[in-house]
């Protein structure tokens, strides 16, 4: 947690200075350069863009609705598709999806539509009277659903928009999941993440319970029993270990924490602030803790990893964020040690110089010493296995560290459904888990019905 940089001095500047470096990170668009850059789409009839998009928004559609003025329409069409579309438009990665496949970007133009922009043009626009969204009559059916993120949140206002109640389940005490606590401030900045939530709610028939955390409070196996359906939404909420001597010590943190206690801080001139950061990690959530620490003040930040920039997963356009931030990019290098002051602090790290050989990391017998006040692992998370300890949870399939499904979000175990980050098939994007729980409310509703129709018909006199 945070209190292992409690030794370090607070951010420099006033939470005014620090608040301006966590504005939107790209400007809004104004409705001038809405509808000029809505005028570059070409309405493909067989959109390649729509194709790209996780959640399958009819994006000529909602471009050519913006184009003629329509903006509420525009935001209708996305949100029916995807129930976050004004956080999805923030944080998406348009620039590897439905941006890449627009078909002005090619070699003559190189200029995609900028359909990210232009969603949440529509998004930030609109003014409906009410919900968008009527529910349809009561089935008097209750599903569970474990985890107040995207996905789980997706699946629940699916569920209500069906006719069901739901009760969502939520450890932490605010819902959004990623959204609230684990994307870069400057992505969702404010209160957005819980404007989007509260949206999502007036939905109604949705009610969510916080402090409970399955495993610890919250028993799957009383779930079971206790509703029609259950659905699994609960993310990866532990951090990996490095593995190596000294993880333990005072400056050694895992990014997620700090980007959680950074996105809850009220003052940010009282988050502890190293004047040298090193960063290890190669993905968004890497690239997300160096620019923000680098924003709140820190002078020098090293973000390092094992193999070569190509193998990065953090995209393109994040790496260009980080440059641009003045974040200093080491390749090729593999934890090795800890390096701790004569206080048992963090001083530093240790790496050993790594090579491709025969298409296999080998090290190479050089070493590189970073010189650090704290240390930030951001390798991937995991479930942790404390969600599993009780019967009924070890019974769901595994694949690795995440939970198996079917091709309709079923587990192992009937009445049990699961998407999000914590299923096997994932990519660890907010669109794709938003999609996740759409998609397996469908299958929830559709197998109750199926369920109901069966047990009137045998039951039935014949």
């Amino acid at each position: 947690m945070i209190e292992s940089l409690q030794h370090l001095p607070p951010a420099a500047g006033s939470n005014g200075e620090l608040a301006s470096q966590f504005t939107d990170l790209a400007p809004p668009l104004t409705a001038r350069q809405a509808a000029v850059e809505a005028a570059r789409c070409l309405y493909c009839y067989d959109a390649p863009c729509m194709n790209a998009c996780p959640t399958g928004i009819d994006v000529a559609s909602f471009i050519k609705n913006i184009h003629d003025g329509n903006v509420d329409g525009a935001a209708h069409g996305i949100l029916k598709a995807n129930i976050f579309g004004g956080s999805c438009a923030r944080v998406c990665p348009t620039e590897i999806l439905c941006e890449d496949a627009c078909v002005r970007n090619n070699p003559a133009e190189r200029e995609p539509v900028r359909i990210g922009l232009l969603q949440r043009y529509a998004i930030d626009n609109a003014r409906f009277n009410g919900h968008p969204f009527q529910r349809a009559p009561s089935t008097g059916k209750v599903i569970a659903v474990v985890g107040a993120g995207p996905a789980g949140l997706s699946c629940a206002h699916r569920l209500a928009m069906l006719g069901n109640d739901v009760v969502v389940y939520e450890a932490r005490p605010k819902a959004g999941g990623l959204n609230e606590y684990g994307i870069a401030r400057y992505k969702l900045p404010g209160d957005f993440a819980q404007q989007e939530v509260n949206f999502l709610l007036s939905i109604g028939g949705i009610h969510i319970e916080y402090g409970r955390r399955l495993g610890e409070n919250l028993s799957l196996a009383e779930l079971h029993t206790r509703y029609d359906a259950v659905f699994l939404g609960i993310g990866l909420g532990t951090s990996r270990a490095l593995g190596l001597t000294g993880e333990d010590a005072p400056g050694l943190m895992a990014a997620i924490d700090y980007i959680a206690a950074l996105r809850q801080a009220s003052d940010l001139s009282l988050l502890p602030v190293p004047r040298r950061a090193v960063v290890v990690g190669a993905g968004n959530t890497a690239i997300d803790m160096a620019v923000q620490i680098r924003r709140l003040g820190a002078e020098d930040v090293t973000l390092v990893y094992r193999r070569g920039l190509e193998s990065m997963s953090a995209t393109g356009h994040e790496i260009e964020i980080a440059k641009a931030n003045f974040v200093r990019i080491r390749t090729w290098a593999a934890p090795l040690e800890v390096l701790l002051d004569e206080a048992g602090r963090v001083s530093g790290m240790r790496f050993e110089q790594t090579r491709m050989e025969e298409g296999r990391l080998v090290r190479t017998g050089g070493f590189l010493e970073i010189a650090a006040d704290a240390v930030f692992k951001a390798i991937g998370q995991s479930m942790g296995e404390e969600s599993f300890n009780e019967p009924l949870a070890r019974e769901l399939s595994r694949e690795g560290d995440r939970i198996w499904i079917d091709n309709r979000f079923r587990t192992a175990l009937p009445g049990i459904y699961a998407g999000g980050d914590c299923v096997a098939p994932g990519q660890d994007l907010t669109v794709q888990a938003v999609q996740h729980g759409k998609l397996a409310a469908l299958a929830i509703h559709e197998d109750i019905q199926a369920h109901i129709g069966t047990h009137m018909e045998a039951a039935w006199p014949t």
